[in-house]
């Protein structure tokens, strides 16, 4: 209320000073629209209902790809279209035979192959319109929906993806328009207007095709599905595959030297490609099985998304009002301080009692605090930890209504140990029980106590061996058995085939996707040696209106948002099907993101309003791509840019956060130094704070971060987090000999961290050495020796100068006066 009164009062007062009393409204819109800091109210968020999907819905994807700048050019594709189309036919589009609609399409295939570059970006333009669905003959965005699927599949057919991509690379090598954009002071949407057309259709035609099979579809268009994912996983004329080309295009881009690129089409359609190819989360957890399968291991039955989708968000006891609630049965006054020092971890409702101002925490007790969620309906006594002076934990002071939020029989993750884990408890107790150890054997158990055969027994039963220690085994083996082992068929999946592509320039690819992530975060500054992320946007003319400064401003932001959201994609795909395909492709990438800063940019980006972030909704639904072409469009007023949905979170933003985290913890799980970089970037406060954001998905991510870090952070950080320390027991899955939460014994020290990351590289640059290398010396040891006697004294052998002068020396000494068995020598 006083933020509003202050607004309000600003607002009228610049009304007052004004002739037409309307000039302050501006002023008031933006204050009203400011992002909110970390402590106006952020803890009375809603509990966010997103389904975390391998994407958004399909005409969020494709509208997406336009920005609001090129909403002048619709127009224009139709008027190419119908220029070309209006010579051969009377008929509108929708109305001819499909056989009709190829012979147009071939005609215009023949016009993009044309010398004149005006009269092949026209038809370039026209294939485009076709893309869109010929939105001028439709009246709904089902039936535009539905020509732009009959459309792009017939386009596929009559090669025109082929067709498309020829032109990309002919674009890509035009020094011309490169050196143009180089010249210019400041690079605007028209340098990019080719790009823009050839790269809009060939994702269109990408995110059709990826569209999962309906009742729309035709068995011809699930075999042309089939045939299309087969030719982008295939390399090109140029030897290359069409990622490559496209992370190329991103590596051009960020050196400078074609700055006209449009960046963000060229990750989205990277992006949909990978996601086509590889598959999304069900397609790999279908391939983790398989590849389990084929080492004996028994398959997974649990899926992170699925698991995630049926958990509910952290948050306060459902009866918190009850446990604030003074009347005398709930206990005395000492009591419930404690409860109420507790649940202050969000802010109690307005309602639920009188004195809420004279509760609330101070701001270091909320720095400490914020985020941590209470456990619903955990019901394990936890409570008592809480409060400092809270002793009398025997009293059963439960509300009525507790039982009610107990979600979960039993816990949301299937415990998990690792061999590594069952050797070390072994290990420590015939120390403490017989003396001494007997080394990596879990068999046997002479000497030990009978809670230790049932302690045993049980991590047994829950031992996990992952694919990674497979395949690291594996590569042990072949590196000690080179000459039997060495020539292993390698199975040429699309994963691999994507890494041999890339494996070369794979750091300069990282470190281009990593810089214009930078740029792209709300929370980097602007700065004159950055790279322009905003070419592909900006306008010729820059706006003169207020209005039109405002669709720019919410255009640009809506860019950033879903550059992020791309590129976020992108490397959480890359990372999670190499990792699977095999482990040292995995680390390969890792670890030159770590070199690339890409933990503290990942922090870095959090360290921001998260939860004004996720809220935002920097969109026009009215200038929103089909909705700008079908059916009557009304003005843009300043009422249209205010307008729009009531669900409380952006879909983009949401799904970006939980991508990085996910990211995030790829990159540091198991890994002591990197854990050591969050705890030296002092991230634990970063991510309590991202707590605030009430889904389950995210905050699982986040309470695995707190976890490897907690051994980390002191006793005093447990002690004054325990709330955090209870969530994480609830959501995150359990190891079982694992004293994550108390830091008695830490496996590595800080001296050790540059050893174990030195050691992985010199792992992983083995296997990509053996593998990949064709051109790698071969240890001597291993090179194969000739055992021909016929050969082997048919060679010339080049002697010295002074050997052959002291010739009849070395003869006596070394023939003549040795003792030679001949039959022996020479007997097989």
């Amino acid at each position: 209320t006083v933020v509003l009164r202050s607004v309000m009062e600003i607002g009228f007062a610049s009304g007052e000073n004004s002739t037409s009393g309307k000039r302050g409204l501006p002023k008031l819109r933006e204050l009203l629209r400011r992002p909110r800091k970390d402590s106006d109210g952020l803890n009375d968020s809603p509990d966010l209902d997103l389904v975390y999907d391998d994407a958004d819905k399909y005409h969020i994807e494709i509208a997406e790809a336009y920005s609001y700048t090129e909403e002048v050019e619709y127009p224009l594709n139709q008027k190419c279209f119908e220029e070309l189309y209006n010579q051969y036919a009377g008929e509108k589009w929708t109305r001819i035979s499909v056989d009709q609609q190829k012979e147009h399409i071939l005609r215009v295939m023949e016009h993009v192959e044309v010398a004149t570059h005006e009269h092949r970006m026209r038809a370039a333009r026209a294939i485009l319109y076709l893309c869109q669905g010929v939105f001028g003959e439709v009246d709904s965005e089902h039936q535009q929906y539905v020509w732009t699927l009959h459309n792009v599949y017939l386009l596929y057919e009559c090669g025109v993806f082929t067709l498309f991509t020829e032109l990309l690379n002919m674009e890509i090598a035009n020094g011309q328009a490169a050196s143009s954009a180089l010249r210019k002071p400041a690079v605007s949407l028209a340098d990019s207007a080719d790009l823009r057309v050839i790269l809009n259709v060939m994702y269109i035609i990408v995110e059709t095709v990826r569209q999962p099979v309906s009742d729309v579809h035709t068995d011809h268009m699930t075999q042309l599905k089939e045939n299309f994912k087969q030719d982008l996983i295939q390399p090109l004329a140029c030897e290359e595959s069409l990622c490559v080309i496209l992370f190329q295009m991103v590596t051009m881009f960020c050196s400078g030297n074609a700055p006209h690129f449009p960046m963000k089409k060229v990750l989205l359609l990277l992006w949909k490609i990978i996601l086509l190819t590889l598959g999304g989360h069900q397609q790999l957890h279908d391939l983790k099985n398989i590849y389990r399968a084929e080492y004996d291991l028994p398959a997974v039955s649990e899926d992170t998304v699925e698991v995630t989708r049926s958990m509910r968000a952290v948050s306060p006891p459902a009866s918190a009002a009850d446990l604030l609630d003074p009347s005398p049965k709930r206990g005395n006054k000492r009591r419930q301080t404690g409860l109420v020092k507790q649940n202050s971890l969000e802010e109690v409702n307005s309602d639920s009692s009188t004195g809420e101002n004279e509760r609330r925490m101070t701001g270091d007790e909320a720095n400490n605090n914020t985020g941590a969620e209470g456990i619903n309906g955990n019901g394990n006594g936890n409570h008592s930890n809480s409060g400092d002076d809270d002793d009398d934990s025997g009293d059963d002071l439960s509300p009525p209504g507790e039982m009610e939020v107990k979600e979960y029989k039993s816990l949301p993750w299937i415990p998990k140990v690792r061999k590594k884990d069952l050797e070390s408890f072994l290990d420590q107790t015939r120390n403490k029980f017989v003396g001494f150890g007997v080394g990596p054997d879990a068999d046997t158990l002479i000497g030990l106590p009978k809670p230790i055969h049932e302690s045993v027994t049980i991590l047994k039963n829950h031992l996990y061996t992952s694919l990674a220690d497979i395949q690291v085994q594996r590569e042990e083996e072949i590196l000690k058995n080179h000459l039997s082992l060495g020539n292993e068929a390698v199975t040429q999946t699309p994963a691999e085939l994507l890494y041999q592509g890339m494996s070369h320039n794979l750091p300069q690819y990282m470190i281009a996707l990593l810089k214009i992530l930078l740029a792209a975060a709300p929370t980097s500054k602007a700065k004159t040696d950055s790279i322009n992320i905003l070419a592909d946007i900006l306008p010729e003319e820059m706006p003169v209106t207020v209005l039109q400064s405002m669709k720019l401003g919410i255009d640009v932001n809506r860019h950033k948002e879903i550059i992020v959201k791309s590129i976020s994609s992108i490397i959480l795909l890359l990372l999670k099907h190499f990792k699977i395909n095999h482990i040292y492709q995995f680390e390969f990438i890792s670890q030159h993101l770590v070199f690339a800063n890409c933990i503290p940019l990942i922090l870095k980006f959090y360290n921001q309003n998260i939860t004004a972030y996720v809220s935002a909704k920097h969109s026009i639904p009215t200038l929103d791509f089909p909705n700008c072409v079908i059916g009557e469009t009304s003005d843009l007023t300043a009422e249209t840019l205010e307008t729009g949905d009531s669900v409380p979170y952006c879909w983009r933003n949401l799904y970006s956060c939980i991508n990085l985290l996910r990211i995030l913890n790829k990159l540091v799980k198991w890994k002591h130094s990197r854990t050591m970089m969050l705890v030296v970037f002092k991230s634990a406060p970063i991510l309590k704070r991202a707590l605030r954001v009430k889904h389950a998905m995210m905050q699982l991510y986040i309470l695995k971060l707190l976890k490897m870090q907690a051994k980390y952070l002191g006793r005093q950080w447990r002690k004054s987090n325990m709330k955090t320390l209870s969530a994480i027991y609830q959501k995150v899955r359990h190891r079982l000999n694992d004293d994550w939460a108390f830091g008695n014994d830490i496996d590595a020290k800080p001296w050790d961290f540059q050893a174990e990351e030195c050691a992985l590289r010199a792992s992983v640059d083995k296997f990509n050495s053996r593998r990949y290398d064709r051109n790698a010396v071969i240890d001597i040891d291993y090179q194969a020796v000739d055992n021909n006697i016929v050969s082997v004294l048919g060679q010339p052998v080049c002697l010295s100068d002074e050997f052959k002068q002291h010739y009849d020396v070395w003869l006596d000494r070394e023939v003549f006066a040795s003792t030679i068995d001949w039959n022996q020598l020479l007997s097989p």
